[in-house]
């Protein structure tokens, strides 16, 4: 059966999309949003979208003057913040999005990576990051993925239906992890050999200088993306990014793109190869 859904869906090319909570705030980029996804299954796409939500866990917390921990930028999730990010992440953001999806013509599928094992998990060891000091970092409950359900997303997106995955990961204890969408959306894509990464930022792109629009990489290569992050070009949380794309490259996946929501044609113009909108990156 496996096998019978495999051909089926491999004949239409796969696109991963990754969310942040960021966007899902601004009226303008969810509207363009579900625009772009549109686009994208009226020329015949697969699209598989992973979303976060920090932002909105982090105003729940706030009304119970919780305030959220972080560590040289990333979210210290404890036992009791995973409360929250379960009931933020899996309830109102999953909902709102899949709501937005079906106001917009697109039938979405509400999930989370403990549904079906869709996002398997180990819980992540203590672990040395730039700007943590000489410690390693304890970051509670939170996971490395393990495992991808291929067979699991293939027959949803053979039922026609676009998934929308909260980024957590489930073991086979059943705990449960608070995970990166990032590294989600990347191990989704590397897994399913999806033919198109799409990073959806509200900057729009990688650029040589933040404060000028005409300062865009429209494409970067291997070789020219690991210049400008030597460089110092590319900097802060840009890196991962780029570096999770370079290795996905070589995994497989054509291309990963850097963009925002604003113009509906965005995604369209990606997928064709074209560099009107955001950052492309690929070997060409």
């Amino acid at each position: 059966m496996s096998d019978l859904i495999h051909q089926k869906t491999k004949t239409k090319p796969l696109a991963v999309i990754k969310v942040g909570g960021d966007i899902l705030l601004d009226c303008g980029q969810r509207t363009g949003l579900a625009k772009n996804i549109l686009g994208l299954l009226h020329e015949g796409w697969h699209v598989v979208v992973i979303h976060g939500g920090g932002p909105q866990v982090s105003a729940v917390q706030s009304c119970y003057g919780i305030e959220p921990r972080k560590i040289a930028g990333r979210r210290i999730t404890s036992k009791e913040d995973l409360v929250f990010v379960k009931q933020v992440l899996c309830g109102q953001v999953n909902v709102d999005f899949v709501a937005l999806m079906q106001a917009h013509g697109i039938n979405g599928f509400g999930c989370h990576g403990a549904s079906g094992r869709l996002i398997e998990a180990k819980k992540r060891p203590p672990i040395l990051v730039s700007g943590g000091g000489s410690t390693p970092v304890d970051f509670g409950e939170v996971g490395d993925v393990t495992s991808i359900n291929r067979t699991l997303l293939l027959g949803l997106l053979s039922a026609d239906v676009v998934p929308i995955i909260a980024s957590l990961g489930v073991n086979s204890k059943g705990n449960v992890f608070n995970i990166n969408a990032d590294t989600s959306a990347v191990q989704v894509a590397r897994k399913m050999a999806a033919e198109l990464l799409i990073f959806v930022t509200g900057i729009g792109g990688i650029f040589r200088d933040i404060e000028d629009s005409t300062s865009r990489f429209a494409h970067l290569n291997p070789t020219t993306a690991r210049q400008h992050i030597n460089s110092g070009v590319i900097v802060g949380g840009m890196i991962p990014k780029v570096e999770e794309a370079l290795s996905l490259l070589e995994s497989g996946v054509d291309t990963i793109a850097i963009v925002d929501t604003r113009n509906a044609l965005a995604f369209t113009n990606i997928a064709k190869g074209k560099t009107d909108y955001g950052t492309l990156i690929n070997t060409e």
